[in-house]
Parts: C-alpha cells; structure tokens; sequence
C-alpha cells in the first residue's frame, strides 16, 4: 500500500472520460487541478464510443463487480437528471451467430448465477419487452434481454462535468500540444507540451486513451497493449421505436439523444486502413455495409443514411483488464487505461481522484494496478 503524503496539486492529462472525471472528482475533493488536452475535449475515444453501458457476458469477478458499481454511479446521475436526451436506461439486447460460436444458453446461466438481470427471449416474445426489433433477424437460439443497462452520450456527460471542474476552480487548458510527463529522481514533478506550456504537480494523471502504453514507455514502463482500430458510423436522424441497445452477430447499434443511431462491430473495424504517414482511411463499402446490417435488424428495415463517422484507437489493454493506479517504480504518476470507458467513466474517476488525494491504494483497483505487467 502506498504510503500517504499531502497532493496540492495535480495535472491531469487527456479530455476524455477519465481524464475529465478524474479531475473533477480531484476538484470536489478540493485538489489545485489542471487539465491539459492536446486538442478539443472528447476528441478521441470518448467521441466515437458505442458508450454502452453494462457487465454483460462473461468476465473476470472483479471486472464485473468494478463494472456493476460503475452502472450505479450512473444510476445516481441519471436521478439528478431524469429527463437527460443523453443517459438512458432502456436495457441492451444481444444475439449471436447461428453457428457453433454462439454462447447465449451459457452467457444466460452465467448472467443469471451472477444475479445479472436477464431475461432469455424467443424472437417473437422480443416486441413485448423491448420495441423495434426485426424478429427475422434473430437467431434460433434466441436472445438475451439485459433490462438494466443503458447508454451514455459522452461528450454530453463530458460538457456538464468539466463545467463543474470550472466551476469549482479547476483549470483547462485545451489545444495544449502533446504532452510529456516530467520525471525526476523517480517521481513525477510535472508536465510540458509541445506548445510551450510547463506545468509543476506533485502528482500526474496520465487518460490519453489509447497512448499510455507509449507515453508510459517514454519513463521505461511497460503496460500491454491490445488497441484496434475502431470505426463508429453515426446516421442521420431516424423517426424509430428502438431504444434498447443492440448487439448482434453483424452490428451493434445504440441511439443518440438527437435521434440517430450509432453503429460499430468488429468486422468493420478489421476494414479500416492504416496509411503509412498514421493517418486512417475507411472505404465506402465499409460504411454502407455496416448502415445495411443495422438496417436488417431494426424493425421495417428502414433506409439509414450516413450523418458522420469517427475513426482512431479503441483503448484496450493486452490482457483486456483495465489499468488504473500508480506506475510501480514512479511516484505520483498515475494511469487510466481501459476498454469500457463509459462503464467506468465515472467510478474510475472518483477512485483514482481518491488514490491521488489520499496517497491510499483503494481496494476495488487491487487487481488492476499496473505493477502486473
């Protein structure tokens, strides 16, 4: 356990999730807080994730229970604003192949022995449950209907909350340049960027998505990596009776608070172009086959036309565990490193806030400390 010692001040990098919950949480604890992005906030991961909000399938105990506190902390949110466009809790829905991969009778014996909420459902029972469901396009080994989980815009979530971080005193600095953590004597003593800026801390949070490995790497600090490509296709804005989140074999989709759906899977990902000078390309096949597959699966099968899309790094570690906590042989510097963003968003925030306040290592981090590298 970490031994306890007074933090004045902290930089943390990155405008994502856990860059802006975590510096918030470090505000309402009364932590001199600055926030440095290279760019606009919720430029990266955070703008382009599906944001779905859940523990389902199968996963480690402690991820799921990480997980499962994450969902309340939105719950709690969500009854401060009841009526938000942006956080719903309308359920997800999950089907898989008709082949010898699909696991839906084991996942739903694995839900329901975890006390998870499900409900295993015949494709004709779906549209009394949960509405806008093509029932055609449900496998014979039916599916799971998860009533508790929900969805979050982010960079919804992530407006109200840095807000507050203002608010209360914090500082933000966006378009900052990218930024190195200053390392002296073993300790973290600060942050400069590429723009000139040079700022002293006693601790440093470093939530760049899918950049810790690299960066920490810069210190001589290993974190395993296991970043994809991602692709997220945004529609225009559809007249539909779905509200659940879908997870099927082809796509996944969710709806936004203006209307449209959000799309993604992972055969599109597989399509995305990495060029040479770093810079991604998606080919228009790639969109148009992803728009079709949500089309088969939603109820009247209606035409979806293309609003935007968002490619770059999903953030995932190698062993698909998330990495939160302070860097084994560097005091005060810390690191948010996960796949489920949304999910953890805000109770990452608030424990590692807690961690870097206190100096005392929160039990409910124990196994995802980046020491297990």
């Amino acid at each position: 356990m970490a031994t306890p010692r007074s933090v004045s001040k902290v930089v943390v990098v990155g405008g994502g999730i856990f860059g802006v919950s975590s510096a918030v949480h470090l505000a309402r604890l009364g932590v001199q807080t600055v926030l440095v992005n290279d760019g606009p906030l919720a430029k990266g991961a955070s703008g382009r994730s599906l944001a779905w909000l859940n523990s389902a399938r199968k996963r480690s105990a402690e991820y799921h229970r990480l997980r499962m506190i994450g969902i309340d902390r939105y719950r709690t949110l969500s009854a401060r604003y009841p009526d938000a466009a942006w956080l719903r809790f309308d359920g997800g829905l999950t089907w898989d192949a008709d082949d010898a991969s699909n696991e839906i009778d084991d996942v739903f014996a694995h839900e329901k022995a975890l006390g998870y909420d499900a409900q295993h459902l015949s494709a004709h029972a779906i549209a009394s449950v949960t509405p806008g469901v093509a029932a055609s396009a449900v496998t014979p080994q039916g599916a799971i209907f998860n009533p508790g989980e929900g969805w979050v815009d982010l960079p919804s979530l992530i407006e109200i909350l840095i807000a507050e971080f203002v608010e209360r005193g914090g500082q933000l600095v966006t378009d900052a340049g990218i930024a190195a953590v200053t390392v002296v004597d073993g300790r973290a003593t600060g942050v400069t960027t590429t723009s000139g800026i040079s700022l002293a801390a006693d601790a440093v949070l470093l939530a760049t998505g899918g950049d810790v490995p690299r960066m920490v790497a810069d210190a001589q600090q290993y974190i395993a990596d296991g970043t994809p490509i991602a692709l997220l296709v945004r529609t225009k804005p559809v007249d539909l009776p779905l509200r659940a989140v879908l997870n099927t074999p082809r796509v996944a989709i969710r709806p936004t608070p203006d209307g449209a759906l959000a799309l993604d899977s992972a055969w599109s990902e597989e399509e995305v172009v990495v060029n040479s000078d770093g810079t991604y390309s998606v080919k228009a096949s790639t969109i148009q086959g992803l728009l079709d597959e949500a089309s088969k699966v939603i109820e009247g099968h209606p035409k979806l036309e293309l609003q935007s899309h968002g490619v770059g790094p999903k953030p995932i570690p190698g062993d698909g565990e998330p990495v939160f906590g302070q860097l084994k042989d560097i005091q005060g510097y810390y690191v948010a490193f996960s796949h489920s963003g949304a999910t953890l968003g805000l109770i990452a925030g608030e424990l590692l806030a807690g961690e870097i306040a206190s100096g005392i290592e929160h039990p409910l981090l124990a196994n995802f400390r980046p020491s297990r590298f």
